[in-house]
Formats: C-alpha cells, structure tokens, sequence
C-alpha cells in the first residue's frame, strides 16, 4: 500500500512538473510573440516575411462592388498565398463606419486581439479611427514596395481629405467621381451643374442621386457646393462652421430647384448607389454617378449597363480622393496585414488592379517609377469605350474637402432639402 502511494506521488510530481514547464513554455511563446510584434516596425523587412508565412489575414472593407470581390478573392488572395504563404480572407461589410464602430466598442472594452487584421478606409472614416487611436502604427513607409514606387509627400498621398496620414495608412488607389449616362437618350451630356439642372427641367424624372449618408449621394452634394459657392480652394483649409453654413445656403438653394424634376418629384430617393444603378439599368433615369470612372465598363461587360453606356466629368472638375489600406490596433497579424498591404502595392497587383477585366481603377503607385516593361504593360491596357482616358481624368481632378464637412453637409441636406 506504502510503495502505491509512493509511485502515485511519482506520477502526480511528473504531472505536475508538465504543467508548469507547458505554463513557462506558453508564457515565454506569448512574450516572444509581443517581443516580435513590438520589433515589427524596427526590424528587417525579411523578419516580417518570415513571422507572416502561415498566418491568415481577415481584410474588412466595403463589399458593395462584384468586380472589386473578385479581384480580391480570384486574383489577389491566390497569389498571396502562393509568393508569401499569406491566406487573405476577405470579410465584407456594407459601411466602413460599420468596422470603425466595431473598433471603437472593442477599444472600450479593452479586447487587444480583435478579429481585423486591415480595414479599407479613407475620409471622415480615418479620422475617427486616428482621433480615438483605433490603429497600429505607422507602418506605411516600412514597406519596400512603399518606398520605391509611391510619392510619399505628394498631397493627395499625404494627406486623406485634409488630415495627414502620418504612415497610418498606406495608399491602395485613386478614385475620381464620374457621371455616366446612355448616350442613345442624352446626346449633349451636361459639363456643368447649371446645365444640369437645365437638362432635368427638359427631362423630368430622368435623373436623380442616392439620399446621403450615402457615400456617392454625399459626394454628390460636395460637388454642387464647389460649384455653387466658387470651387474647392476655400474648403481647404479648417472647417469654419460659420463659413460653411453661409456658403452652403446656394447649395441647398440649387438642390431645391433640381428636386421636383428628379425621379418620382424628389419625394423619395435611392438609398445608395447600388438602387441608382438599378435603376439605371431598368431605363427609369438615364444618368447615373459614382466615385469609380470603369463602373460604366465594367458594368457594361457584365451586361448590366446598356452598351451605350459613357461617362463624362464637370468642366471645372470632379472630385478626386486616395483611398488606403491600414492595420488596426488590435490585429494579431500585424505581420501577415503588412505582407498583404506590401503586396496589394505592387506593380504587379497594381497594373492587374488598372485593367478593367479585374477592377479598372487608377494606381497609387507613380507611373514614371515602374519599369519600362511595366509601363508599357500599363499603357497596353484597354480601358474600355466608357472610360474616360487617363489624361482627361487627371486634368479635370478637384480634391476632397477635409472630412469634418462632410458630416455637416449631410446633416445640412437633411434639415433644407429633404424636409422641404
């Protein structure tokens, strides 16, 4: 019975000596964990490609667009995984403000492994985030592909609708809001907002635009504030409530006099882009809008769009924006979302990215610093007969206004156009 008791005390010392040493071992796993990720932005680019081999990334962004989905998922992912051991796994959401919310609960309540590795964001979107900490660090430049083909201190790269981005958040594309239109019903397409709402007097119940918050119906408004109250420069600069309040007054004025001759008087309109499309597509408007000049092709290609499809920009300029890639502050991948960023900035995922079989939307990267087969690669792309050459997009760019406006417009349609 003695000698029993003896080899149970054995087995329970050994047991016990297990547990521990696993403890010890899974503490030190988890302090070299954090020893890594703190070393992430001082280290050697190679240790991050090595800690990132084998993780899965969760990527949370906007999945309103069929093309941009697929690119992600058929193109991107595959590849990533083959070069760099990298799984991308796209999560979709319908409103970015959706992902910053979700942040802004888990930063309350102190969750510091969260289940977003890279967010797509720009705008009042960024704001939020870097006004109440919500991202990792500044990562941006650490990227080879960074360094070597992007303008960093170009404005438009710089700074995200006014607010410097400070390395928070590396730039994916460039964006241009556009008009499209059939050119079977509208033979004179209009270059200004006056002709504009010239056009819709003669063509009652033939245009109309999404009802902010909306992102294209908000840009929408943008654009006739520019136009109304002298152009973008006067915007530029810190939101001066007073000002804008003064100068919003013609805006309002002018969507005021476009409301009884949009689509069913005004009385009602599309909840977002995607019911303009439609509706579109269905013949009720002939004109349709977006931040995105291949829509049109790509809508055409999928059958969507009538062949007749084109588009056209304002003589005094569309609105013109960079949107990022960023890390928030409680990825556990940190690693895996910088190889994935790194990759999706490459000339190679960049030029697919151009070409409007996959996306067709413009580079962040600058041209002039690709090689010369990759520029020639990107200048044998074929845009399509609904796009606008590059030239006539970069020429008639206005920038965004910074983003604290755009709550305050959206706020201000509310109270003076949709009210009334």
């Amino acid at each position: 019975m003695k000698r029993k008791w003896v080899w149970l005390s054995f087995i329970l010392l050994i047991l016990t000596g297990i547990v521990v040493t696993g403890c010890s071992q899974n503490s030190m796993t988890n302090e070299n964990s954090k020893a890594a990720t703190g070393n992430l932005l001082d280290g050697k680019w190679g240790e991050v490609q090595v800690q990132a081999k084998g993780q899965t990334v969760n990527m949370y962004m906007w999945g309103g667009s069929d093309s941009i989905n697929r690119y992600i998922d058929e193109w991107a992912a595959p590849r990533l995984q083959r070069e760099a051991g990298v799984t991308l796994k796209r999560i979709p959401v319908n409103d970015t403000k959706d992902i910053i919310n979700k942040l802004l609960v888990e930063k309350q309540a102190g969750k510091k492994r969260g289940s977003m590795d890279i967010i797509w964001i720009n705008g009042e979107n960024f704001k939020a985030a870097k006004d109440n900490s919500l991202l990792w660090g500044s990562f941006a430049n650490k990227l080879p592909n960074v360094q070597k083909y992007v303008d960093v201190n170009a404005p438009d790269i710089s700074n995200d609708f006014g607010l410097a981005t400070n390395g928070l958040e590396a730039p994916w594309g460039k964006a241009q809001f556009v008009f499209a239109y059939d050119s079977n019903r509208v033979k004179n397409p209009p270059k200004s907002m006056k002709e504009l709402l010239e056009w819709a007097k003669q063509n009652p119940g033939k245009f109309t635009y999404p009802a902010p918050p909306d992102f294209t119906g908000s840009a929408f408004i943008r654009q006739v504030l520019y136009e109304q109250t002298g152009g973008y420069k006067q915007y530029l600069k810190n939101v001066d409530q007073k000002t804008l309040d003064e100068n919003s007054k013609p805006t309002w004025d002018y969507l005021n006099q476009l409301k009884p001759y949009l689509w069913r008087e005004g009385k009602t309109y599309p909840e977002s882009e995607a019911k303009l499309d439609q509706l579109y597509s269905s013949g009720e408007i002939w004109m349709t809008m977006g931040y995105d000049p291949a829509k049109a092709t790509n809508q055409i290609q999928k059958g969507n769009f009538p062949k007749s499809t084109r588009t056209f920009v304002l003589d005094k300029g569309t609105l013109s924006n960079t949107h990022y890639l960023s890390i928030p502050f409680n990825s556990v991948h940190q690693a895996g979302a910088m190889v994935a960023i790194n990759f999706l900035l490459s000339p190679e995922a960049q030029i697919a990215k151009f070409d409007p079989a996959n996306w067709g939307e413009d580079m962040s990267l600058n041209p002039k610093k690709l090689s010369a087969q990759d520029q020639k690669r990107l200048a044998s792309i074929n845009r399509g007969v609904a796009t606008l050459p590059a030239g006539v997009l970069a020429s008639h760019r206005v920038p965004e206004m910074p983003s604290q406006y755009v709550g305050i417009l959206e706020k201000g349609w509310i109270e003076n156009v949709a009210k009334k």
